[in-house]
């Protein structure tokens, strides 16, 4: 469900691999791709619209006064860019409709409270993305149904039933990327085929998955702000993948005393993300105390990274989730500099290393967990 979440609020778009002044592409804006959009939004007559642009890594977005729900914008697009639309909502700058803009007269027409269902014409680059939520949307609902049914079982504590959930998600998921790879190979000019690359393969990436949708690209894709975000990605999955060795950090734990991952070799240990706030890390934590509970005297360990922001809140949840095995954080939350070194884009998130540091294994779950522990543990020993 946290996936769904990050697919949800545009992980990647606020992500800029961009240098300021520069397209993603690397070229200098030539003003020569102008375009004209206006808008005209039912039930918000006066006020103001404004025209965010995250790729550029645009601080204070563009603004245009609304006169009796319409409004317009000018500027440049030397190429397809995604763009954020929204309006000030009692002092506050909302923004729910995504879209790709570009060179010529681009149309947005939609009413104040389902923004996010705008009609827009006169991009054919949005037309690409319409074509793409058509064949998706099946999945979307599905994907909403089960996210809502998720949280009325956390609410009520039903674990049992939150991860049959979960599993129906992860099979959903997959039903998904069958569907973007599909459309990446049908479709390898389109600045879509990268956007939804980054959405759906890049927050945690396969290489094996990723690289060939990626090299199919043209190049011109690849050079583009989500060609580049998706390579960024696919680079740093390279250097976790499984084999390497994992970077070592220090981190404080409760106590306020560092703790280095270098101090864990000579043991199989699990670098477990988590944070107080995570529904998801919540329930699966008591599949994580089972295998601590159950492997922890055949040298097993976990080292325990909250990306927690407050340290009594991130206390409360390892004294109530019987965590007992050390905990660390900078409690920076997403800003962790841990978090960004073994590019964690979801939580929870583990990475199960061997007795030299080197990963193993990731993302292990539940009995996937108990199993490949048994697997190592027990099983080669048997065979040693």
């Amino acid at each position: 469900m946290q996936k769904l979440l990050i697919v949800l609020s545009f992980a990647f778009i606020l992500a800029s691999c961009a240098d300021k002044g520069k397209t993603a592409g690397g070229e200098k804006e030539k003003g020569d791709s102008t375009f004209l959009l206006t808008g005209n939004i039912n039930g918000l007559d006066s006020g103001w619209a404004y025209l965010y642009h995250p790729e550029k890594q645009q601080q204070i977005p563009d603004s245009a006064k609304i006169v009796n729900g319409s409004f317009t914008f000018k500027g440049n697009a030397v190429r397809p860019e995604f763009v954020l639309l929204g309006y000030d909502q009692q002092g506050q700058k909302k923004f729910p409709l995504g879209f790709f803009l570009e060179g010529g007269e681009i149309t947005v027409k939609g009413t104040v409270d389902s923004l996010y269902k705008a009609d827009i014409t006169g991009s054919s680059t949005q037309e690409d993305l319409k074509k793409f939520n058509e064949l998706r949307k099946p999945i979307e609902e599905k994907q909403k149904q089960l996210y809502e049914a998720y949280q009325v079982a956390s609410m009520s504590g039903d674990g049992k039933k939150a991860g049959e959930i979960q599993q129906q998600y992860e099979l959903l998921e997959a039903e998904n990327k069958a569907l973007v790879t599909k459309f990446v190979k049908e479709n390898p000019a389109s600045y879509v085929s990268a956007f939804q690359l980054a959405q759906t393969f890049a927050y945690d990436a396969v290489p094996s998955e990723l690289e060939p949708l990626y090299n199919g690209l043209d190049e011109k894709i690849k050079a583009s702000h989500f060609g580049l975000a998706v390579k960024k990605s696919l680079d740093a999955a390279k250097s976790m993948a499984i084999g390497s060795v994992a970077p070592d950090f220090i981190l404080n734990d409760v106590n306020g005393k560092p703790v280095s991952l270098a101090a864990y070799k000579g043991k199989y240990t699990l670098v477990d993300f988590w944070a107080s706030w995570c529904g998801p890390c919540r329930q699966e934590n008591p599949a994580v105390v089972k295998a601590y509970q159950t492997y922890k005297s055949k040298g097993f360990d976990i080292l325990g990274v909250s990306l927690d922001e407050k340290k009594d809140k991130w206390e409360q949840a390892i004294k109530h989730d019987q965590l007992d095995w050390t905990q660390v954080s900078d409690l920076k939350g997403w800003e962790s500099d841990v978090a960004a070194l073994y590019e964690v884009r979801a939580i929870p998130m583990n990475f199960l290393l061997d007795k030299e540091g080197r990963i193993i294994a990731k993302s292990l779950r539940g009995a996937e967990l108990m199993r490949k522990l048994g697997e190592i543990l027990i099983n080669r020993q048997k065979g040693q």
